[in-house]
């Protein structure tokens, strides 16, 4: 019975204030959370493997289940070829009522050529309950995708959208060297993305809260009294610090299987 119940856990879809509350942390705080609590390696944890750029970085994190995309703008043939996808590909995206993250893949490459995102798509995504997108492609209309409230971490800028054209979607997706697949639940900021295990969603919160209550109390209290202490004193401190930081997470964290 106990695995039936882990199961449920796992597949549920946090609230949107369970997800609010996430998104008031940034990402290198979920992490450590995430770190904490997770059976998983922490090498085997899925955030990018590249160099991201947070193109509204004063929105904060955004936080969101993903849908994804695939595209290649500088290819004409797949609008010609599948006039219908943009309707197809938008009743996809209107699925669901929870906060979404669309996840585009695009296949040209570095040598991109147009944005899929723009003022208007960024509304319509909007308007179909999406906060904000994870492209390893370029974006556009900057200012006013801020304006809309719709967030973009991309690799870079451009001016135009050439042929851009829903290519296939509910797919798996590889951006900034990892893969993503629909349904993943992301964090991002301007640090990058993070996917949490759906066993770890649910302890996710509580688990960040402790470990940054956790470094302020031992390991940052320590530097902050380090003002006229010698240097072997201040390094004695260090070390009980770390000791109690340690003690403090294995206690906390115990409980959860």
């Amino acid at each position: 019975m106990a695995s039936g119940k882990n199961d449920n856990q796992a597949k549920r879809i946090l609230s949107r204030g369970e997800l609010l509350q996430l998104a008031r942390w940034n990402t290198p705080t979920i992490y450590n959370g995430l770190e904490a609590i997770t059976s998983n390696d922490r090498l085997a944890l899925i955030f990018n493997r590249e160099e991201t750029r947070d193109f509204m970085g004063e929105m904060g994190a955004m936080v969101g289940y993903a849908m994804t995309v695939v595209i290649e703008p500088g290819n004409h043939r797949h609008k010609e070829e599948s006039p219908g996808a943009w309707r197809s590909y938008r009743e996809y995206v209107g699925q669901g009522d929870y906060p979404k993250i669309i996840v585009v893949q695009d296949l040209d490459g570095d040598c991109s050529v147009g944005s899929f995102w723009g003022e208007v798509n960024a509304s319509i995504h909007k308007a179909l309950g999406c906060v904000g997108t994870i492209t390893d492609g370029a974006i556009r209309d900057v200012d006013e995708m801020s304006i809309i409230g719709f967030k973009a971490i991309a690799k870079r800028l451009c001016v135009g959208h050439a042929y851009s054209h829903p290519v296939r979607w509910n797919c798996s997706v590889h951006v900034f060297g990892v893969e993503i697949t629909p349904g993943d639940l992301i964090h991002a900021d301007k640090h990058g993305f993070l996917v949490v295990p759906p066993r770890d969603a649910s302890n996710l919160l509580d688990a960040a809260r402790f470990m940054d209550a956790n470094e302020c109390e031992t390991l940052i209290a320590a530097t902050k009294a380090a003002a006229g202490k010698s240097l072997d004193e201040f390094l004695n401190d260090l070390d009980a610090a770390s000791t109690k930081f340690k003690q403090n997470r294995d206690s906390h964290f115990s409980g959860i299987p």
